[in-house]
């Protein structure tokens, strides 16, 4: 069985799949072609219309046969809200779906990043891919609800009092109302800008936690953990044999060799110490701390990180060994980016299992940052080249604002477009002394390259929306490393 990550995807064996996600939830889905908007109410599936050709809803249980889908769809998006109208996620357990085949053998299963105010969230979509089907978890959430969902998949809603139109699932007359996405008006002393309605997550994938920075055309892959038997009690890594072992490799695939960091080591260390606690391989330890968060707790400011995370070798040469054994460790060990290394182990007594941690990564320097923020304006503009529009100017003010919110959320481990004490996009414009008639916002996290991001927030109608506006003329990009999901970009637009 499949562990997905955020943008993690897998082919679907032929034939009819059940997707369940159990707990506090309603499950819906939407049916959509390949423009990702749905043809008419039919194509919606929820608790007072559960089925649709191809698709059937019981309970808590989705049952979605791909070739029975109506002509012309290609695309199955899962979507949770609370049972109980209104609530947010955040006061929720967490949302696991579950993924099984025909015959009923499990074949994957996605957690999400916990969510916050959201109180809907897109967690995957079946679609399709050549002449077959494939699977993605996604973990999009949605601060204005299944009304601000419908909208953004092609269905009109309504105002209250100005007809009867609801988003599916939504209790008649309740909060259908919502500010436009995309942008909110900057504030004025007469009139305070409405809530953006923007999606807070996008559906853009999140990259694969192997920590490789793919180009546009490399599909996401889940996540490159492994577990092997436990092989009983290990000799004393040697770092020095290890260091060979990994140059060695580095060198015959034309990668520079990577250094031993002493902060990478000690993260290392205490990454693989919760693990052995926990008795599981996991990006986020028992003690609710993820892997990025400990790497820049221990002083270490990356611009890209990976990991492997497994149990069983008993030495690092036997560490090394199943690295170069498979394709995506492989990659990331020989990854050219890299220049720093981190390698600990840890043994669970009881069990007698061992847990391994070695990281690998780059430091963020200035120069780095700056082509990382030159990049995703290019390609942003190339974006808005494609549909006619003018390119955005970079605003240092803008920019300032955005690397400010994107330090934050690594700061203080949340992920919204409203701070903790509650400053929105045009409060941090204004604070950093931008004087923009309107103001747009979209964020994303997880993601490991420019095109990554940019390409995700392409996927997402209203991040799109946002970076195709015709009205915004100037744009600021933030970046930072750490935090719960290991990477956090802001985008900022003005006009």
């Amino acid at each position: 069985m499949s562990e997905l990550v955020p943008g993690g995807n897998m082919p679907l064996p032929d034939g009819a799949i059940t997707v369940r996600v159990p707990g506090p939830f309603d499950v819906s889905a939407l049916i959509t072609d390949d423009g990702g908007r749905v043809r008419g109410d039919g194509d919606f599936v929820f608790y007072n219309q559960p089925s649709a050709p191809g698709a059937r809803l019981a309970g808590d249980t989705l049952t979605v046969d791909p070739l029975r889908l109506r002509p012309g769809a290609t695309r199955v998006t899962v979507v949770i809200s609370p049972a109980e109208p209104g609530t947010p996620l955040l006061r929720l357990p967490a949302p696991t779906l579950h993924v099984s085949s025909p015959a009923g053998r499990p074949l994957a299963r996605f957690t999400p990043p916990r969510p916050g105010q959201e109180t809907v969230l897109l967690l995957a979509e079946i679609y399709r891919r050549g002449g077959g089907w494939k699977l993605r978890a996604l973990g999009q959430g949605y601060a204005d609800g299944l009304a601000g969902l419908a909208r953004d998949f092609g269905v009109d809603v309504l105002d209250e009092g100005t007809g009867t139109a609801t988003a599916p699932g939504a209790e008649p007359g309740s909060a259908t109302r919502g500010a436009s996405r995309g942008r909110a008006p900057a504030p004025t002393p007469a009139s305070p800008p409405a809530p953006s309605a923007r999606p807070s997550r996008p559906t853009a994938p999140a990259a694969p936690r192997a920590g490789t920075w793919p180009t546009p055309s490399t599909p996401p892959v889940p996540q490159a953990r492994s577990h092997s038997p436990a092989m009983g009690a290990p000799d004393s890594p040697a770092p020095d044999g290890f260091l060979s072992l990994v140059n060695s490799a580095r060198a015959a695939a034309g990668s520079p060799p990577v250094a031993l960091d002493a902060r990478l080591t000690s993260a290392a260390r205490a990454h693989a110490g919760a693990m052995a606690s926990a008795g599981r391989l996991a990006v986020e330890g028992g003690d609710g701390l993820s892997l990025y968060q400990r790497v820049t707790a221990a002083g270490y400011t990356y611009l890209t990180v990976g990991e492997h995370l497994v149990s069983g070798p008993r030495t690092s040469a036997e560490f090394v060994e199943y690295c170069l054994s498979e394709e995506q460790p492989g990659r990331i060990l020989r990854e050219r980016a890299f220049l720093h290394a981190g390698l600990a182990y840890v043994g669970d007594g009881p069990s007698g299992d061992i847990y391994w941690t070695a990281l690998w990564a780059r430091p963020l320097t200035p120069g780095d940052l700056a082509r990382t923020v030159s990049e995703v304006v290019a390609l942003t503009n190339r974006e808005r080249a494609g549909a006619g529009l003018p390119p955005l100017a970079t605003d240092p003010l803008l920019a300032t604002a955005a690397q400010a919110h994107s330090a934050d959320m690594v700061a203080r481990a949340f992920y919204s477009h409203t701070s903790p004490e509650g400053s929105r996009p045009w409060d941090r414009a204004a604070a950093a002394g931008a004087r923009r008639r309107s103001i747009g916002e979209n964020i994303a996290c997880g993601q490991r390259s420019p095109a990554e991001v940019v390409d995700g927030w392409m996927n997402s109608p209203g991040h799109r929306a946002n970076i195709l506006e015709p009205d915004f003329t100037h744009i600021g990009i933030g970046f930072a490393g750490g935090g719960p999901a290991g990477t956090y970009w802001t985008q900022l637009f003005g006009a």
